[in-house]
């Protein structure tokens, strides 16, 4: 079994110039020019190898971030506009995400053919892998359209989207207009380069207390997902845009990231760009924040752990200079005393009554951002209030952070008791040069209650902008259609649009070297701002997107 696989070795994210001359090769695994992913043996694994290797090498946990409009965005009118017309014509777009049903008519052409030029399905063993990489299974659009071709298209193309949110997103952006079903996407004359996920392996839940059963993905699948994405899109020379609606609440929350700093530099790029979606996380309240300005430079706050939730994680994120340290109590009244934050030290702490197990990792300085951060996590704890009591060792001042996971991780019925809405963008939407993006119901003008507001931990303006997210229809599974509601929607709406501006900007000739960046300040600056509100802000960004006034303010209508 390909090691990257194999649920026996941690796939740990590393810089290229710390791989040591002397490693096997078979150990490593080249996600870009900066990164790679370093596979470490151990059969027997526990929750303190979160100590022994960083905690920022461990790939962060990725969850989906929607539940399986035209107008409202101008899109209409730019595609009516005779001198626009715009279809997204000659632009890719790439897919990373839970696969996509192929023989749905909604990624057809009128001849029956697929407007698909790949699949790469990272789940699929039996097939070959693509150039460059050692696991998963290729599809090219010849075998897509042999499969369409046969009496039984799965046995040449076996790839399924089994949960249909890659099918939605997919459908929204590019979806091929189907008159009985009012149905069109942004963007319909747009290909598609589509990569299916492979789940999150266990040792990786494990590590940081994930129910087995939860549905979840590493970031560095992420990564090399849109390393296949680039490839493919370089050996065609066409420009291409990466819809990444998932989003994780892993990390510090100001764009630091593997996978974060990695679509920073590739949005930089000409004819290259990426959206990403906000997170559905605002109402859920899994955030906490205070601000500690007066002695003794104490805090407590509640933590309610729901009974249905054996196994997740906290992290609780202070602002330097201070350094804090964390003591639980539990709803039996156990005292855990906490310990001074270190390198690599990771307690457990074994609860008397029941079968209760907590791990504290303090950690004093964290590999991506410098910041210390603890991570908390529980196995089979008491449901009930459990007490936080975090103190400075310096008897200073400090602001902290601390975030439950995202999506599916936890049921809403653990939650912190005082909670805050703000601060709740899931990575990689903290990232500089992405369009993060935001929902809205484009019916009320009204902000979904879910969608991740920011800013950033350090105050950066997220989200960028706002599109339609309320019950957006989309392509599911099984020749069907349905709606999507959520960020992930309102971020496959923006793709689809900026399909438009690349299209109008490259395939038009107006602007051939126009970058992603580029792309996303076109659609920043003409956004719709309403004048209730002070712009940019960290619900709405700056506004909502809009693209006619793009065009309008470009003078081209």
């Amino acid at each position: 079994m390909q090691k990257i696989l194999d649920n026996e070795y941690y796939d740990l994210i590393i810089s290229n110039a710390l791989i040591p001359e002397s490693v096997d090769k078979g150990n490593v695994t080249m996600i870009n020019e900066k990164h790679s992913l370093l596979h470490l043996h151990r059969s027997q694994m526990n929750a303190c190898d979160l100590g022994i290797y960083p905690y920022s090498s461990f790939p962060s946990l990725f969850t989906l971030a929607s539940k399986v409009s035209v107008e409202k965005s101008g899109v209409g009118s730019i595609q009516r506009e005779p001198g626009l017309n715009l279809f997204g014509l000659g632009i890719i777009i790439g897919i990373i995400d839970t696969g996509i049903d192929y023989q749905h008519p909604a990624f057809r052409n009128r001849d029956g053919s697929s407007r698909i030029l790949s699949i790469w399905d990272q789940s699929d063993q039996n097939g070959k892998p693509p150039k460059g990489f050692e696991f998963g299974s290729v599809y090219t659009k010849t075998n897509i359209d042999t499969a369409l071709m046969s009496t039984a298209p799965l046995s040449i193309v076996p790839s399924v989207d089994t949960h249909g949110h890659g099918t939605a997103i997919a459908s929204i952006i590019s979806g091929t207009p189907s008159q009985d079903n009012s149905f069109m996407g942004v963007a319909p004359q747009t290909k598609l380069a589509v990569v299916k996920l492979k789940e999150a392996k266990k040792s990786l839940k494990d590590i940081f207390a994930v129910p087995e059963d939860a549905l979840c993905y590493q970031e560095s699948d992420i990564m090399l997902g849109i390393r296949f994405i680039l490839s493919l899109a370089q050996q065609l020379s066409r420009p291409v845009i990466i819809c990444i609606a998932l989003g994780s609440s892993q990390g510090g929350h100001c764009g630091r990231s593997a996978l974060a700093r990695y679509i920073d530099s590739i949005v930089n790029l000409q004819r290259i760009n990426v959206t990403v979606a906000a997170g559905n996380e605002a109402d859920k309240r899994r955030h906490y924040y205070n601000n500690i300005t007066s002695s003794p430079y104490e805090n407590e706050f509640y933590l309610n752990v729901g009974e249905q939730d054996k196994r997740f994680s906290m992290e609780i994120w202070p602002f330097p200079p201070g350094r804090i340290t964390l003591d639980i109590v539990s709803p039996n009244g156990e005292f855990l005393e906490g310990r001074p934050p270190s390198l690599n030290r990771c307690e457990k702490y074994q609860l008397t009554v029941g079968n209760s197990s907590v791990w504290v990792n303090n950690i004093d300085m964290d590999g991506e951002t410098g910041d210390q951060v603890i991570l908390v996590r529980f196995d089979n704890p008491l449901p009930g209030p459990w007490l936080l009591k975090i103190h400075s060792m310096e008897n200073e001042p400090f602001f902290v952070h601390s975030w439950l996971p995202s999506g599916n991780l936890i049921t809403n019925e653990t939650y912190f008791q005082i909670s805050t809405p703000n601060t709740t963008i899931t990575s990689p939407g903290n990232a500089k040069n992405p369009l993060t993006v935001a929902a809205y119901n484009q019916f009320f003008d009204l902000i979904l209650e879910e969608s991740g507001r920011g800013y950033s931990r350090f105050g950066d303006v997220v989200p960028d902008i706002a599109a339609p997210g309320y019950r957006i229809p989309c392509a599911i599974p099984g020749n069907q259609y349905g709606t999507l509601t959520g960020s992930g929607a309102a971020c496959a709406h923006a793709t689809g649009v900026a399909a438009m501006v690349m299209e109008w900007g490259f395939a038009r000739g107006n602007y051939t070297e126009m970058t992603g960046l580029q792309v996303n300040r076109m659609i920043i600056r003409g956004a719709r701002r309403n004048d209730l509100y002070q712009f940019p802000n960290n619900i709405w960004g700056y506004g909502q997107v809009d693209i006619y006034h793009i065009f309008e303010r470009l003078s081209v209508i």
